[in-house]
């Protein structure tokens, strides 16, 4: 890798604020320009969010340095980016609401707001007429939209955390299984925006209204029940959701045309955390997949990124510096994909994503919750027909998680796992529904041994860490076969497609479990479990930072069970990479 590092010119940082920018229909943006204290022309990096831009000020960052996601002051929507950063090493940092956000003016159509935006930009007395964008999530998602109305003066982007590339439903809600994470972010005020009065519903609406109404897991949690009840006036992209959680048809199909719309460089990527989030993982993988420019893609650690944003601002100047700049950084001589490697806690490289020389090795759900490579014999007694199986009452109900929990004999090597992971399992339920939860974990280390001795039987209290995990609403089951791959299973999440489940059947659903990078070391055992609920670490429906956010479960007790034999192989693929000899 090149040991290139972005110049520091220690230029200082001078600002005009609130500078209203008019757009081609007269109603004015609302944006910061941090640049240089110095005469001359710069390159230029925008950031543009609903997240509000105060939270993205020199001054916050003085007064809260960059927190760990372990501090209680981290604060999620400060993403736009170090302008102290960018400024001292020659870029202008332009930070701005769209309209009808914050100090923007509302009205009018925003459709071509982030073309207009970066060429305003490219005209200033200050800017060299070369424009970049910086910023994760919201910020990111801005960066799609403007490269795909093409503004000439837009260079390159770099979207970390990079938000959906497939529908409103399929890369948010992987599986249909609708989760809490707009509603987190309401409740913290990230966006600056407004509420409205609620309107008037259509009568189709209306008619999805009373249904979601009369939902009783929707009713279980209140939040939810409560946001339905005002009819849209709050969160209205959760209520949205909540009344019709479903992929329109031909979604999947527009997204693949608007991303041949984009022609300038990408530099895309997540953190490994964003499992939980999974719209940042899922939409990185499927814009990198997607588009044909000249593109990178990045996956970094488990942990959440510190807050306010100032991690892979080198890496980010490395893109910008050779795009914008014309500098020979070395970035693009480097492989395109690049990834941080949980266990071993280092980088790795590829030429693609998933890896081409991954070895898809299936490992069987077993009795006795054993998970073994080994796959059941044709004609042999290798498997008992009886289910597991296990009973889950509701939140209200209880605390406790149950769940099925398959694990491998300590492994006799290292075991590298890197790339999307599948879990094929056979099952049956006594309900219409349920939302099946599917967690891999790294169980180790561990020196027992299994035998029939006493304190040897039995699986020791071993130390375990979630790698990640993967979600399915039983009754979004059904397989879109034009787009799935074997470790990918893509599912139809329209509503033509929703088929309840019938009580007592034995059904067959694939898992997408969220792509990961971790090394199993010598001794530790994989672990996968299955369970149908998942929930809030607080009270009041509060989460941590690590794992955000839980999902909206079945508000009945559920019995489930799951079959492993011959006529019903469960297993779980591994994407595992075979190291060099």
């Amino acid at each position: 890798m090149s040991n290139y590092v972005p110049v520091n010119h220690r230029y200082k940082l001078v600002w005009e604020r609130d500078v209203m920018v008019p757009m081609r229909d007269g109603v004015r943006l609302c944006a910061d320009c941090y640049r240089p204290d110095v005469a001359g022309k710069f390159p230029a990096l925008l950031a543009i969010a609903g997240h509000n831009k105060e939270l993205q000020t020199p001054e916050l960052a003085e007064a809260v340095p960059p927190q760990p996601a372990w501090s209680a002051m981290w604060q999620g929507g400060a993403e736009g980016g170090d302008s102290s950063y960018f400024v001292s090493r020659g870029y202008v940092h332009v930070v701005a609401n769209p309209r009808g956000f914050g100090k923007s003016e509302d009205g009018g159509d925003a459709k071509m707001d982030l073309y207009d935006l970066i060429e305003w930009i490219a005209a200033q007395p200050w800017c060299d007429g070369n424009v970049g964008m910086v910023g994760l999530s919201a910020f990111a998602a801005s960066q799609w939209q403007a490269a795909m109305l093409q503004p000439p003066h837009l260079k390159a982007i770099f979207p970390f955390d990079a938000m959906p590339a497939y529908g409103a439903i399929h890369d948010r809600y992987p599986g249909g299984v609708i989760h809490v994470m707009l509603h987190l972010l309401e409740a913290q005020s990230v966006a600056h925006g407004r509420h409205g009065r609620p309107g008037t519903l259509s009568p189709e609406q209306e008619e999805l209204w009373r249904q979601a109404m009369a939902d009783p897991d929707y009713r279980m949690y209140s939040w939810a029940y409560n946001l339905l009840t005002q009819k849209g006036q709050i969160e209205h992209r959760l209520f949205d959701h909540l009344l019709d959680p479903f992929e329109k048809d031909g979604n999947m199909e527009e997204s693949d045309e608007k991303m041949k719309l984009i022609k300038v460089p990408a530099y895309t990527g997540a953190g490994w955390h964003s499992y939980t989030y999974k719209m940042h993982l899922q939409g990185a993988q499927n814009w990198y997949a997607g588009i044909d420019v000249p593109k990178k893609v990045i996956f970094t650690g488990l942990t959440h990124m510190e807050r306010p944003f100032h991690s892979l601002h080198d890496e980010m100047l490395r893109w910008y510096d050779y795009w914008l700049k014309g500098i020979d950084t070395g970035i693009m001589a480097e492989p395109p994909v690049k990834f941080w490697v949980m266990g071993e806690n280092r980088w790795r490289t590829s030429d693609n994503w998933p890896l081409p020389e991954t070895c898809w090795t299936k490992y069987y759900l077993h009795s006795w919750e054993r998970l073994r490579p080994e796959p059941f014999v044709e004609n042999g007694r290798d498997a008992y027909r009886e289910p597991d199986s296990f009973v889950q009452m509701p939140p209200t109900q209880t605390r406790k998680i149950e769940r099925l929990r398959y694990v491998t004999e300590p492994l006799s090597e290292d075991t590298l796992v890197a790339g999307p992971i599948a879990l094929t399992f056979f099952a049956a339920i006594d309900q219409e529904d349920v939302t099946w939860i599917v967690i891999v974990k790294d169980l180790g280390p561990d020196v027992s041994l299994r035998t029939g001795r006493d304190g040897e039987w039995d699986m020791p209290d071993l130390p375990e860490r979630e790698i990640t995990r993967g979600w399915l609403k039983a009754s979004y089951r059904e397989l879109d076969p034009t787009r799935s791959k074997p470790w990918k299973p893509w599912h139809k999440l329209t509503r033509e497609a929703n088929r309840k489940v019938v009580p007592g059947e034995i059904n067959e659903y694939q898992v997408e479990v969220l792509a990961t990078a971790n090394k199993f070391l010598r001794g530790h055992r994989v672990c996968v479990e299955i369970t149908t609920l998942d929930l809030p670490s607080g009270t009041g429906f509060g989460n941590n930072c690590e794992y955000v956010p839980y999902h909206i479960c079945s508000s009945k007790t559920t019995v489930a069970k799951i079959y492993h034999n011959e006529e019903y192989p469960s297993h779980l693929l591994l994407p595992i990479i075979p190291e060099a000899s």
